[in-house]
């Protein structure tokens, strides 16, 4: 045996979502900074109707949105996320985020969560208002 038979090293330093390993039914993932998700660009949050989805902040802030509601969105919350604590996003939880540009964020999902089991919503007017004004009252 080598070092390389034993061991798989990943890394993603650039923007957005990035999958690292695959391994049978799970994936862990690295999702950074992009600027499509400024909150005044956030317009729409989606939802895994297969699986939860767990996120660690491991450096900078980001804020996980979470919107009630089955098949619109109804209301609208903000959670700052701490560093290195575990925040499992429940099956059929809307969702998206907001990160500062030094964001890192851990996310371990199922291998199998693709665009067929993960539609999006769109947020309203009103809502993409309190997403707006959520950032600016948890983040001045």
């Amino acid at each position: 045996m080598t070092l390389e038979t034993l061991i798989e090293v990943r890394e993603h330093n650039g923007a957005d979502y990035q999958p690292l390993v695959d391994y049978q039914s799970w994936r862990v993932a690295r999702m950074n900074y992009t600027a499509d998700l400024t909150p005044d660009k956030i317009n729409r949050m989606q939802k895994h109707t297969e699986t939860d989805e767990v996120f660690v902040l491991m450096s900078g802030r980001c804020i996980l949105f979470l919107g009630e509601g089955e098949e619109t969105i109804t209301k609208v919350h903000a959670v700052d996320m701490e560093l290195y604590k575990v925040y499992n996003v429940k099956r059929g939880a809307w969702h998206s985020h907001t990160f500062s540009e030094d964001a890192r964020v851990l996310i371990v999902e199922n291998r199998d969560t693709v665009a067929e089991n993960s539609p999006f919503a769109a947020l309203t007017e009103s809502q993409r208002a309190e997403v707006a004004e959520q950032t600016k009252k948890l983040w001045g």
